[in-house]
């Protein structure tokens, strides 16, 4: 008699954790553009933040910036201010304690305050906020990061400096309003301006005009960079990347457009609202390399079990593992739908 008992789970994917390392780097310099006293990087971030008196002072920054902002469009006599400024300013400053010590209750306070504001003064949906234990305790670094991208996105919105990641994003925003008022255009179309009231500014194009970048790639310019992860895959028929326009690739057999930049030493992909790596997002996307990336499905069977009696006798059993063909193939097949 035998008996399936178990299923192996997927071996993760290699490259899974560098758009997280990506994203903490560019964190991390932007913190330290911001505070300079701060001295945060890649190997202390987590550290530097754990008493949650850099967040506290940098949401009553963005306080500060969000004054700035309402008193600059007043002056110019433009009615169109960010709502987020509106909401910040109708919040007391965040209360902290500056002396707080990693790991102790008055830390935990700090960092409550911090995540509070974020909910009620930024609007951060729930799902891109962080736990209190994320941080202090070292739960779940990926929240944490992802949150901290999101207040940086927001705080962009009434002039606070953004992160490299967040300039790009909005130089793909203006491309894209671009491209719609252009097809619209061109079908003899009204193109309603009310959409991208934000990025059609005059001053919020340069006020968020992207910064210029420190090359640390060898001087190697986007295409060669792409050219060199797709080129990875050595297989006869390699996954198409076809080259639109600057930054603008189509992949695969579709229409589907992905948006690529150079983030210091990452290639980085525009995905929904946030960012991949182009060698995770081919991890992911590419037929090959999603079913090499992972081990074979193996399913396990209990052998030498004895039935005779009311109850499984259990104390010389064995566990044997069998890789189906089957699923390896059904496995390649849903690579391609993921």
């Amino acid at each position: 008699m035998a008996l399936l008992v178990e299923s192996r789970s997927f071996r993760p994917f290699k490259s899974s954790e560098e758009y997280l390392y990506a994203m903490k780097e560019d964190l991390a310099e932007w913190l330290n553009g911001l505070y300079p006293e701060l001295y945060i990087n890649v190997n202390n971030f987590m550290d530097r933040l754990d008493t949650g008196v850099a967040l506290c002072k940098h949401s009553n920054c963005v306080r500060n910036y969000a004054e700035e902002h309402v008193n600059r469009r007043q002056a110019a006599g433009k009615s169109n201010i960010s709502g987020i400024a509106t909401i910040v300013l109708q919040l007391p400053p965040v209360r902290y304690l500056p002396g707080a010590k990693g790991g102790t209750f008055f830390a935990r306070d700090n960092v409550s305050n911090f995540i509070n504001w974020c909910r009620n003064g930024l609007g951060v949906f729930e799902c891109l906020l962080f736990e209190t234990d994320d941080l202090i305790m070292r739960k779940n670094e990926k929240h944490v990061i992802l949150c901290l991208l999101e207040v940086a996105r927001r705080g962009a919105r009434v002039g606070v400096p953004a992160p490299m990641l967040v300039q790009m994003e909005r130089q793909i925003d203006r491309e894209i309003a671009a491209d719609k008022k252009y097809a619209q255009f061109s079908q003899g179309t009204d193109f309603n301006d009310g959409d991208d009231t934000d990025l059609s500014d005059g001053e919020d194009l340069t006020e968020y005009a992207p910064l210029p970048q420190i090359v640390t790639n060898d001087l190697k310019s986007l295409d060669e960079m792409v050219r060199d992860l797709v080129e990875r895959c050595k297989c006869p028929t390699q996954f198409p990347m076809i080259r639109v326009s600057e930054g603008k690739y189509r992949i695969g057999d579709t229409k589907v457009l992905i948006f690529v930049r150079i983030l210091r030493s990452h290639v980085m992909v525009r995905v929904g609202g946030g960012w991949d790596t182009l060698s995770h997002y081919l991890d992911k996307h590419d037929p090959c390399r999603c079913k090499t990336a992972h081990r074979a499905p193996v399913s396990a069977k209990l052998t030498g079990v004895r039935s005779g009696g009311p109850t499984l006798e259990l104390s010389h059993a064995q566990v044997h593992y069998e890789r189906s063909v089957l699923c390896c193939i059904l496995l390649g097949i849903l690579c391609m739908f993921v």
